[in-house]
């Protein structure tokens, strides 16, 4: 027999932006699928018509395009199918494993308030589940019912969780799920069920939020003749509080990390490494990640966001990546600072200005500030770094330097040539001409070697910022 191919899924609910901690969640099933040769499947879990949004969706299919985690099938809407829903029901309710339920809302609230002032926990007691022999209460007119599944009331329901271990639950502790409510619109983990054995899931790799719903599922899978899937349950990811990464915790959304220039490559390495390990790799790429990646190297304690471990993270890929393709991403952001895209393309400075700030920056936006001081006419160098080594005494270096400029052959070993002859004309020592003229042509006092960027600065700048003085 051949082996069955790995099918993953991701399943989120558009009910709110996306942030890291959902994101993780399509990372390892993502990872695992390409890892095997399988399928990497997007359903869109749109079932909670009140606070799903078309705008959850987008930020969703933005961000998992951002990062790159490309699906093979969907996205698949669970609103779209309704019918099959609903035909499936049909046939579980044929083979007896579903049944009507009429009681009311009123009835149910006051047997859990029963049940927790006898110290007992609070749960649907049976009352209209069919059972040989028993009489049911006559059904009250007009009455909608809700059905419900028949759970098994005996014995005991698992299963090995790829990240946790060992997962038990007595049956006895769980009541009769409804699974359509009295307009017939079926609920979340039936639905869950349907669409996993429709699109035939063999790993269910999610957050342990998840981890309640699971024996319920395992009985529908069952009722239903289905393969049982594979389960992996995710730590969660808390935020930098140490509480679970939410909305409301004010996690922000994916495709803001995005905006906030951090690399496609780099999101994956961090997220990964918030519940997976290769030994003590911390940099890896992409190809490494997917040729390291297992379910077996899952972390089972929560993984804590820290934006300062990311930004470093973000900052070896950044100097890592070579300087055209680096110049292509942080091009964007340099028109977003107000260059002109005519004036990127007037010359091919930018993955050279690229190699010469890469290793100073954490971020896309980092580095685009850097380039932005290449391309704008007028810059406003900064007021300590300006008072501090912009000062009288510097004046006779700085036109002295300011003339040699204005002849010196245009190449980097000729500037530096310059600028020795210069400080040997004046008696100075190479920071008291390079610190003022840093600032005056770079806005700070503080860059890579002096010769490298005003060659690429240009002698036109050059000139007009020592005039600007």
């Amino acid at each position: 027999m051949t082996q069955q191919q790995v099918r993953t899924r991701f399943a989120p609910s558009p009910t709110g932006f996306i942030h890291l901690g959902n994101i993780r969640s399509a990372l390892y099933p993502w990872a695992f699928a390409r890892a095997n040769d399988g399928v990497f499947i997007l359903r869109i879990e749109d079932t909670d018509l009140e606070r799903s949004t078309q705008a959850s969706v987008d930020v969703i299919l933005e961000g998992m395009s951002w990062l790159q985690l490309d699906h093979d099938e969907g996205p698949y809407y669970q609103m779209q199918r309704m019918e099959r829903y609903k035909e499936v029901l049909a046939q579980l309710q044929a083979a007896g494993h579903v049944y009507p339920c009429y009681m009311s809302v009123e009835e149910l609230d006051a047997l859990r308030e029963r049940q927790m002032a006898a110290k007992e926990k609070p749960r649907y007691d049976g009352t209209w589940r069919p059972e040989p022999g028993k009489v049911l209460p006559p059904v009250p007119e007009g009455v909608k019912p809700v059905l419900r599944f028949k759970t098994p009331q005996d014995g005991v329901v698992g299963w090995d969780d790829k990240c946790k271990g060992r997962i038990e639950f007595q049956n006895s502790e769980l009541d009769d799920l409804v699974i359509a409510r009295p307009d017939g619109t079926p609920t979340y983990n039936f639905c869950v069920c349907v669409d996993d054995m429709d699109m035939r899931i063999t790993h269910v790799i999610r957050g342990d939020d998840h981890v309640n719903n699971t024996p319920r599922q395992i009985h529908i899978f069952e009722a239903l003749g289905a393969t049982v899937p594979v389960f992996a349950h995710l730590p969660t990811v808390l935020n930098e509080q140490g509480e679970k990464m939410s909305k409301r915790n004010g996690a922000k959304a994916v495709t803001q990390y995005r905006d906030e220039g951090y690399l496609p490559d780099a999101m994956v390495n961090y997220l990964a490494r918030l519940g997976w390990s290769h030994g003590d790799d911390e940099i890896f790429s992409r190809a490494q990640f997917l040729e390291w990646f297992n379910l077996d190297h899952l972390g089972r304690s929560a993984g804590q966001f820290d934006e300062a471990k990311l930004r470093w993270v973000n900052a070896q890929h950044l100097k890592a990546m070579e300087d055209a393709q680096l110049a292509a991403l942080v091009r964007p952001f340099v028109v977003q600072a107000g260059v002109p895209e005519a004036q990127l393309d007037a010359d091919d400075r930018l993955p050279r200005i690229c190699a010469l700030f890469k290793d100073r920056c954490e971020t896309l936006v980092d580095l685009a500030r850097w380039a932005r001081v290449f391309y704008v006419d007028a810059i406003e160098p900064d007021a300590d770094d300006f008072a501090k080594h912009v000062t009288e005494t510097a004046a006779p270096a700085l036109d002295a330097f300011a003339a040699a400029m204005e002849t010196v052959a245009w190449n980097k070993d000729a500037i530096n040539a310059a600028i020795k002859d210069v400080l040997k004309q004046l008696g100075l020592k190479m920071p008291q001409l390079a610190m003022p003229v840093r600032v005056l042509t770079m806005g700070t006092a503080h860059t890579p070697s002096v010769d490298a960027v005003l060659e690429l600065l240009g002698r036109e700048k050059i000139l007009a910022r020592l005039k600007s003085r």
